[in-house]
């Protein structure tokens, strides 16, 4: 029997949110509900220097990492993975994924990090009335966020806004997508460590591996 599993990789090296944990949960809950076969590359300092080179074969490429210091040959694989227009997830610190590329933000995912509120506040994240028929959110409702709200000001244009994120102060964009270079592209800044206990987040997160993949079209 062929195995027409998505194939997806996953980056973890955002320490402050134990990515590694959070992602094993993330695979465990997608490959139990859905066709896809999950690999990590797991970071274990910001100065790390893991290898790359699974992403040539990878078909979604998951990111959640922060700020590590990759250089040289292993930052142009991922540079080159994102020119050549492979479908990538972004999720919560991505915005600010690799120090020395700190463009990612703008250029790929088609956010403008500018830091974050304070922490303790719960954001409840809302559907945009205007995507409420895109195929990430089947079977999504309204939820809430355990982590401090990201500031991202100015999203650029050609991005649809998904999901946004309030507290009594703020509000702000905290899921969209955009086509980068042909492939799609999904970011979220939601992403704590207690959101990975959320289904509803579990389930945006599975969707939009499945849409970037090219598996999930329409209702």
């Amino acid at each position: 029997m062929p195995n027409n599993r998505l194939k997806l990789c996953m980056l973890s090296g955002s320490f402050e949110y134990d990515s590694e944990a959070s992602l094993a949960v993330f695979q465990d809950y997608i490959e139990k509900n859905h066709p896809v076969q999950a690999t990590q590359i797991i970071y274990q300092s910001e100065d790390d220097d893991q290898s790359l080179e699974p992403l040539q074969d990878a078909e979604v490429l998951l990111v959640f990492t922060r700020r590590l210091n990759t250089i040289g040959k292993e930052l142009d694989r991922f540079k080159a993975y994102c020119a050549a227009g492979k479908p990538i997830v972004g999720v919560r610190t991505a915005s600010h994924a690799y120090q020395n590329w700190l463009d990612f933000d703008k250029e790929v995912l088609g956010g403008d990090y500018q830091g974050h509120y304070g922490a303790g506040l719960i954001a409840h994240a809302e559907i945009d009335p205007d995507a409420k028929d895109h195929p990430i959110l089947q079977g999504i409702s309204n939820f809430d966020s355990y982590g401090s709200l990201y500031k991202n000001p100015s999203i650029v244009t050609d991005t649809t806004l998904l999901l946004t994120g309030k507290t009594e102060e703020h509000t702000e964009p905290t899921a969209w997508t955009r086509i980068h270079r042909g492939g799609r592209v999904f970011y979220t800044s939601l992403g704590h460590q207690r959101d990975f206990e959320v289904e509803m987040f579990l389930r945006l997160l599975a969707n939009s591996v499945l849409w970037a993949g090219g598996r999930l079209e329409t209702m």
